[in-house]
C-alpha cells in the first residue's frame, strides 16, 4: 500500500505544468530554480507524511489535490525572506522592524538614485570629481547651526570615527553614569578602547559635578566627552553637568567636548507631552565641538550616523582611513537629504516625516482612527472574534524618551476560539505579516503604527488568520493543505 502511495504522487514536472497552467502570476514571480526546489520540498512532505501513516488515500495525491496546498506553500515558503510587515505595536521606531518609516519624499529620491546614475561624487560646476557629502553637509549646518558636518553609516561608526581622530593615544574623560549599552552590546567604553582612546571615568553613578571633570584633566587628556542617556533614566538624588557647563571647563583647558546625542532630533515634542530631549541645534548652541547623532531614529531619516561640530575638527574626521570604510551609499544620501529638505520647514517636517507625525499624532485622531479600524474588523471577522476599544500607551522606541509614554486607542481583538495567543503565531505567517501585541487575553493593535491606506490590510490579514484552521504557525508545516 506504501509503494502504491508513492507511485501515486505526481512528477515534479506535472507539479510545475499545473501551477503554470493555475497560478501564472506565482510562476513569473518566483525563479524556476526556486519553484523546482520548493515542489521537491512540498513532495518530500508528502513522502514523509505516507511513511508516518498521516497519508493513506491516493485521491488525496491527486494533482488536483494536491495543486491548493501546493500553489499555497510555494508562494510562502519562495516570497523573499526580507519582507514588509504591518507595525501595530504602537512603538513608533521599532529596532526589530526596521525603525523610522521613510517620509514619501525620500522614498522616491531613493528610486531616483538606484534608476539611473547620478552626481554622487560628481561635481556639476566644475565636472571633476565632487564630494559624495556636500549633497547633505550645507542642510545640516542649516538645521544645526554648525559649521560642518559628516554622514557615516549609523551612530556607532559616528562615535568610533570620532573617538579615532581625535582622542587616540591620549585619554578621554566621561561621567560614569554615562558609560552605556546602546544596544546589541553596543557600549561607550568599547569602542573609546577600540578607537585606541584610554577611558578616564569620573563621578559617581548618579552624581557627576564640575569639579570632578576639573581634577580628571592632565597632560595626557584630549577630549571631554558627554554621552546622553537617551535610553534610560536616572532619577532620584541626581546630579549631571551641562553641555554648556562642560563646554566652558573644555575650552578653558583647550580641549574639544565630545557630545554623543545618540537620538537626535531636530524638534521639540514637548507639547505632545515628551520633555527632556535636547535638539542638534540646543546642544550645538551650548558649546558641543562635535555632536554625534542617528539618522534612522527621531530624525526620521535613514540609518546614518551624523557628525556635525566645528569645522576644523570635522575636517580631522574627515580625513580619518576609516571615513572610507564607514561611508554612507547612495541610497542613504539619497534619502537622508530628501528627509533633510523637509526639516527646513518645521510644519512640514510635522506632517511629512511619518516619525515626527506618529509621535506627534493627537489623542482624538488617534481615536478616530482606531474607531475606522475596529468597524473594519468586524465587518470582516463577523462572529469570529469580538472587537472593542481599550485606553492604553504607544512608545517612541529605539531607545529615545524612555520614560515617557505617548496616549492612545487601542483596538483589542479577542477570537471566540482558540485565543489571542494562536491569533498571534497566525498573523506572522500572513501576507503580509500583522505586529501586535498581547495583553490581558486580547490580541491588541495600535493605530498609531498603521497608516490609514493599511487600516483595510490589517481587517484582511486579521480575517485570513482568524479563518485558518491550521492552529499552529502556517509556515511550518509543508503539506499544511493537505
Amino acid at each position: 500500500m506504501t509503494q502504491a502511495l508513492f507511485r501515486a504522487l505526481p512528477a515534479v514536472d506535472a507539479c510545475l505544468n499545473a501551477l503554470e497552467a493555475s497560478e501564472p502570476a506565482l510562476v513569473a514571480a518566483t525563479p524556476r530554480p526556486l519553484l523546482r526546489a520548493l515542489v521537491n520540498r512540498f513532495l518530500d512532505g508528502c513522502r514523509a507524511a505516507i511513511r508516518e501513516g498521516r497519508l493513506t488515500d491516493p485521491i488525496r495525491l491527486s494533482p488536483e489535490v494536491l495543486l491548493p496546498g501546493l500553489a499555497a506553500f510555494a508562494a510562502r515558503e519562495g516570497a523573499p525572506r526580507f519582507r514588509r510587515v504591518l507595525n501595530a505595536t504602537g512603538v513608533v521606531i521599532h529596532t526589530n522592524m526596521g525603525r523610522s518609516v521613510l517620509p514619501a519624499e525620500a522614498v522616491e529620491a531613493v528610486l531616483n538614485a538606484c534608476r539611473g546614475y547620478s552626481n554622487l561624487e560628481l561635481n556639476l560646476a566644475t565636472g571633476e570629481r565632487g564630494s559624495r557629502y556636500s549633497h547633505v553637509e550645507d542642510l545640516l549646518c542649516t538645521l544645526t547651526g554648525a559649521e560642518a558636518a559628516l554622514v557615516v553609516n549609523n551612530n556607532a561608526a559616528a562615535v568610533l570615527i570620532t573617538m579615532d581622530a581625535l582622542c587616540a593615544g591620549g585619554e578621554v574623560v566621561v561621567a560614569r553614569g554615562q558609560l552605556v549599552e546602546i544596544g546589541g552590546s553596543f557600549r561607550i567604553p568599547d569602542v573609546m578602547e577600540r578607537s585606541g582612546a584610554a577611558l578616564r571615568e569620573v563621578g559617581c553613578t548618579n552624581r557627576v559635578h564640575p569639579q570632578d571633570y576639573e581634577k580628571a584633566i592632565n597632560e595626557h587628556t584630549v577630549a571631554l566627552m558627554r554621552v546622553h542617556t537617551s535610553n534610560y533614566r536616572i532619577v532620584g538624588f541626581h546630579s549631571d553637568v551641562s553641555v554648556a557647563e562642560l563646554a566652558e571647563i573644555a575650552h578653558r583647558y583647550g580641549l574639544p567636548l565630545i557630545e554623543d546625542l545618540g537620538s537626535g532630533s531636530f524638534l521639540d515634542f514637548s507639547a505632545n507631552g515628551l520633555p527632556g530631549e535636547p535638539t542638534v541645534r540646543s546642544v550645538v548652541a551650548a558649546g558641543a565641538d562635535v555632536v554625534t547623532f542617528s539618522g534612522d531614529k527621531v530624525l526620521g531619516g535613514p540609518q546614518a550616523g551624523i557628525i556635525v561640530g566645528k569645522k576644523a575638527i570635522i575636517e580631522a574626521i574627515k580625513r580619518n582611513p576609516l571615513n572610507r570604510a564607514l561611508r554612507i551609499d547612495k541610497m542613504t544620501l539619497a534619502a537622508l537629504e530628501a528627509t533633510l529638505r523637509l526639516y527646513l520647514d518645521e510644519e512640514t517636517a510635522r506632517r511629512r516625516v511619518p516619525t515626527a507625525a506618529m509621535m506627534s499624532a493627537a489623542p482624538e485622531t488617534l481615536r478616530r482612527r482606531a474607531s475606522r479600524l475596529a468597524s473594519r474588523l468586524r465587518a470582516a471577522c463577523r462572529e469570529r472574534a469580538d472587537i472593542c476599544l481599550v485606553p492604553g500607551e504607544s512608545r517612541v522606541g529605539g531607545g529615545s524618551f524612555p520614560e515617557n509614554a505617548l496616549p492612545t486607542t487601542l483596538v483589542a481583538v479577542t477570537p471566540r476560539e482558540g485565543g489571542a495567543e494562536r491569533l498571534k503565531r497566525r498573523l506572522l505567517a500572513t501576507v503580509p505579516p500583522l505586529i501586535g501585541r498581547l495583553e490581558n487575553h486580547a490580541f491588541l493593535l495600535d493605530p498609531r503604527t498603521l497608516a490609514d491606506e493599511e487600516i483595510p490590510l490589517a481587517a484582511r490579514v486579521v480575517r485570513e488568520a482568524l479563518e485558518t484552521e491550521d492552529g499552529g504557525n502556517a509556515a511550518m508545516p509543508p503539506i499544511a493543505g493537505l
